[in-house]
């Protein structure tokens, strides 16, 4: 059929345009799933085609299988939105188009993107919403935690990947809580997290498992994971933690070759909840001097005038301190450009502030699987902006106590 346009009607649409410059777009949103669908139409036409091997209405006597119409199904495309087409049909039933995937509404690059949504941040609830805008078809919350559960398994052999093949010299140790639906209870569940540190400075998340953070034994587990995943325990020369109860103890007898630090922020505010309000800026002070000394006989002398003007005032603030300090000042036996990334588990911190900041929305995290994924999915986020700041190549901006006296020294356990 031959379409004839007057001129009359193409200056009215021009018209139409230069009063409404968006309309071009919206004519051109409106009529492209309608060419699409109508193109995809035809395509599964030419696929029956060559299925039964002749042409309609093309009559072949050893040949009993027909076409036998067709039935309409709707579909969304990346940047097209939702198309109807028509897929036709065999009369035997044996005909399976190739064209659109079976039991599907969306295509794979659709579901893979509703799942970076969700990972990022946006809830399930907001996702189901703002769909139809988005990719042209509404999908269900359901749909959405389908599309993030695809993820499972490939999370699962990142989570548990070869280690053997990089050479850790470091780690950091910490662990973080959720509020985690189990067994259709809601429990607090605690999530170990181990970062690990190159040769060259670059910072890998190689652990993430469910335990109990205060537990010596389930560090040991942990641990012990890490070395089956091929982990070297002779490399690792330096444990950075904040002092969990047996945590440095299980650290020593599994990498016998590995120094403890503990984290100098955690133990400058154990010492600080001893002191009182009016005090607390000058012991402070003091504690950063001890802290930020240039060599280790610096910071004994400094830690030696502190303990003489503060035994009087705050005898259970000196003891504090006195009992972490030897694993505070474990930095001064490594290299001077790292002891500004050796000095607290700042790194780990980040990364606990990041795991909870994504959870905090969905209030109650859907199982250990969901918390997997998605802490694998911030922790490889985290590990592209590390590669830009590794270890030992970081600006020598030092923090300063002040801040932990208006509680903003780090980020929140």
């Amino acid at each position: 059929m031959k379409v004839e346009i007057s001129v009359s009607e193409i200056v009215e649409v021009f018209k139409e345009i230069q009063e409404q410059p968006g309309k071009i777009l919206e004519m051109v949103r409106a009529d492209m799933p309608k060419v699409v669908g109508e193109y995809l139409s035809e395509i599964m036409q030419v696929e029956l085609t060559r299925f039964l091997g002749r042409k309609p209405y093309e009559r072949m006597e050893e040949l009993a299988n027909h076409r036998n119409g067709s039935y309409p199904r709707n579909f969304a495309l990346k940047g097209i939105g939702e198309v109807a087409v028509k897929v036709p049909r065999d009369r035997n039933g044996e005909y399976r188009t190739q064209v659109i995937p079976k039991s599907k509404q969306y295509e794979d690059e659709l579901r893979q993107d509703i799942a970076v949504m969700f990972l990022s941040g946006v809830s399930t609830r907001t996702l189901s919403m703002i769909s139809h805008r988005l990719i042209g078809h509404k999908i269900s919350s359901g749909e959405v935690s389908r599309c993030s559960r695809e993820l499972v398994k490939a999370i699962e052999n990142w989570r548990n990947r070869d280690l053997s093949l990089l050479k850790f010299k470091y780690l950091f140790c910490d662990g973080v809580y959720f509020e985690m639906r189990v067994a259709r209870s809601i429990e607090k569940v605690s999530v170990l997290v181990v970062i690990g540190v190159t040769e060259n400075g670059q910072k890998q998340v190689i652990g993430i498992q469910s335990g109990d953070k205060e537990s010596a034994s389930s560090w040991r587990e942990t641990f012990k994971d890490l070395k089956l995943r091929g982990l070297n325990s002779q490399t690792i020369t330096l444990g950075i933690m904040d002092g969990l109860p047996g945590l440095e103890k299980v650290f020593r007898e599994e990498f016998p070759q590995g120094k403890v630090q503990r984290c100098q922020v955690h133990v400058a505010r154990n010492v600080l909840a001893k002191v009182p309000q009016k005090l607390k800026q000058k012991v402070a002070d003091d504690m950063r001097s001890i802290f930020y000394a240039s060599s280790r006989d610096k910071a004994m002398e400094f830690s030696t005038q502190f303990t003489e003007r503060w035994s009087k005032d705050v005898p259970s603030a000196v003891k504090c301190l006195q009992n972490s300090l030897d694993s505070c000042l474990t930095f001064f036996d490594f290299p001077e450009e790292e002891w500004i990334s050796l000095r607290t588990s700042n790194v780990i911190e980040r990364l606990n502030k990041e795991f909870k900041r994504r959870t905090k929305p969905m209030e109650i995290v859907a199982g250990e699987n969901a918390c997997y994924t998605l802490l694998a999915f911030i922790s490889i986020k985290m590990e592209m902006y590390w590669r830009s700041n590794p270890v030992g190549k970081v600006h020598y901006n030092l923090p300063s106590l002040r801040n932990l006296i208006e509680g903003n020294f780090t980020q929140s356990p």
